[in-house]
């Protein structure tokens, strides 16, 4: 009998213990991520006002030479000999966040980027550049030609300081890292913009196109 009161009263304990073990446990479950801003939800109260927010720690990367993207319409050569034209070209480019979300020109995420990096360097900070101008295209026989642009890229990484004057996910301020990649003044760093002609082979179904123009210009230009 002494013997079942004892595993009585031990069961009892070790029932006590696993249950202030599993309170304990409760407790210290971190906040699910529903608690918590995305990025995306903080740089979108920043651009509404909802929020009021600075670019903190603005650090400029070094300028780089991006990508080269047709600029032109595109210039084709149905004839046998070398055709040369005067082409016009059109160029604008963007910022775009850490996520691929485009900054837009004008806008309140753009000025406090600037406010921040003019603070900090002395010198402006552009969302977008437009460029616009024309080059003499030299486009072989049989051949398609157009003009392709590289524009100095730059990149500015910084921290998105956010106040709420009510609490929103439990707390009056959030901080996001954020980098910015946008165009940056030609000569940045020593890299320079480009402006190049390119051009390719015509496929059988553009030659065709060609033989079907019989009596017409022997070169025409294609927009987009």
């Amino acid at each position: 009998m002494a013997n079942n009161r004892r595993m009585r009263h031990g069961g009892r304990v070790l029932a006590l213990t696993v249950a202030a073990l599993g309170a304990v446990a409760a407790t210290a479950v971190p906040a699910s991520a529903d608690d918590q801003p995305t990025r995306a939800q903080i740089v979108s109260d920043c651009g509404s006002g909802e929020g009021k927010c600075t670019f903190n720690d603005p650090k400029l990367g070094q300028a780089y030479l991006g990508g080269f993207h047709r600029v032109s319409d595109a210039l084709y050569n149905c004839s046998t000999s070398p055709a040369t034209q005067s082409m016009t070209w059109s160029d604008t480019v963007g910022s775009t966040d850490s996520a691929g979300v485009s900054v837009t020109v004008g806008g309140k995420i753009a000025d406090i980027i600037d406010v921040s990096v003019t603070a900090t360097y002395s010198h402006t900070w552009s969302s977008s550049h437009s460029e616009t101008s024309s080059v003499n295209m030299t486009v072989q026989p049989g051949e398609v030609g157009w003009i392709s642009r590289a524009q100095v890229m730059q990149t500015v990484s910084g921290t998105w300081q956010t106040h709420y004057d009510d609490r929103r996910w439990g707390h009056y301020f959030w901080f996001v890292p954020d980098v910015i990649t946008g165009p940056a003044p030609n000569g940045t760093d020593g890299q320079s913009n480009a402006v190049v002609v390119k051009s390719r082979k015509m496929t059988a179904e553009e030659k065709r196109s060609c033989s079907s123009r019989s009596g017409k210009a022997r070169t025409f230009v294609v927009h987009g």
